[in-house]
């Protein structure tokens, strides 16, 4: 009889993980380099990335940084085919690099603000999609993952263009779903609920409320408490693993409910 937890072996596969410096990105690089994955931490932060990856080595795994700005379509194919490279192939993508942009009515946006959190949020993903699929396709088999969020699939009366660009995302994996699955490689995303991540911590800072501000959201929640990076990237190892090799096109919610209302 097969050992249930092998459906979630990462051995001989190869991750890039966007915004891998910390938070949720961090956390899915360990937590795909524990199953066996060869991970690739991508990110901007430089001194953080390099961190994750030396975590990860140091717990055992295999793991390297490069720096990437998502915005940028030469780095994106180059550090692609870098990565490729050195490991062997690239047959996971996690599109997790993310800003929130500003807390303020449409109105009041600039198209500056607006722009720049498109660029990274949506553009980004588009990038390192575009130039994931060929490796993928050469491998026969591939697995997208886009972080979106709850507020990609439900409203909320603020930070307009962040839950723009998350609703963006969440299509794009439909979308690629549909024109690569006949190519083997799958598309889902995912929607994490309140997640304490530095951006949310900063989020706390910023607000004056502090843990006070955790315990509200918390409370929003049917769990009653905000969530963690590892319940996020628990979420991914399963889509991007052979247990979840007949899931494309979905979207998976971990929000403790609270779109559940």
């Amino acid at each position: 009889m097969e050992y249930p937890y092998s459906l979630f072996d990462l051995r001989g596969k190869v991750a890039a993980i966007t915004g891998a410096a910390r938070g949720i990105g961090a956390e899915t690089a360990r937590v795909l380099a524990a199953a066996g994955a060869k991970v690739a931490v991508l990110d901007v932060l430089e001194a953080d990335g390099k961190a994750t990856a030396e975590a990860i080595r140091g717990a055992g795994g295999e793991a390297a940084f490069w720096k990437l700005d998502v915005t940028s379509e030469s780095e994106v194919a180059r550090v692609l085919d870098e990565v490729a490279a050195r490991f062997g192939g690239l047959g996971i993508l996690v599109n997790n690099a993310g800003i929130e942009g500003p807390n303020m009515p449409t109105h009041e946006v600039t198209l500056e603000q607006w722009q720049q959190v498109m660029e990274v949020n949506v553009t980004g993903t588009f990038l390192c999609t575009k130039h994931a699929i060929a490796h993928m396709e050469r491998a026969g088999s591939g697995a997208i993952v886009n972080v979106s969020s709850m507020y990609g699939i439900a409203a909320g009366p603020d930070v307009p263009p962040y839950h723009a660009s998350k609703a963006a995302v969440r299509m794009m994996a439909k979308t690629d779903a549909m024109l690569y699955a006949a190519r083997g490689i799958r598309s889902n995303s995912i929607h994490p609920g309140y997640i304490r991540t530095p951006m949310l911590e900063h989020v706390a800072q910023a607000s004056g409320q502090g843990e006070a501000l955790f315990d509200y959201l918390g409370g929003l929640t049917p769990i009653g408490k905000v969530g963690q990076p590892r319940d996020i990237a628990a979420g991914i190892l399963y889509l991007v693993s052979d247990a979840g090799r007949y899931v494309t096109g979905a979207e998976l919610v971990i929000d403790g409910g609270y779109t559940a209302r």
